[in-house]
């Protein structure tokens, strides 16, 4: 997912979007323990979507709270 993408969502979608993405994250990881995924990297996508919706969060928090 892009960033542009996370932008035009709104608050709630995006934390609905979170809470999959941290239950997709964990099932990686723990497949991954027991044995090696075909494409590891997909750890690494995961948890940096879950670091821009992260972000584009607290951005709008910071938003709100100036105004």
């Amino acid at each position: 997912m892009k960033q542009k993408e996370i932008t035009q969502m709104s608050v709630s979608e995006i934390k609905e979007k979170l809470a999959e993405q941290k239950g997709i994250l964990v099932k990686l990881e723990v497949n991954h323990s027991v044995s090696p995924l075909e494409n590891p990297l997909t750890i690494r996508s995961t948890r940096r979507e879950i670091a821009r919706m992260n972000t584009e969060l607290r951005k709008r928090e910071i938003e709100s709270t100036k105004n």
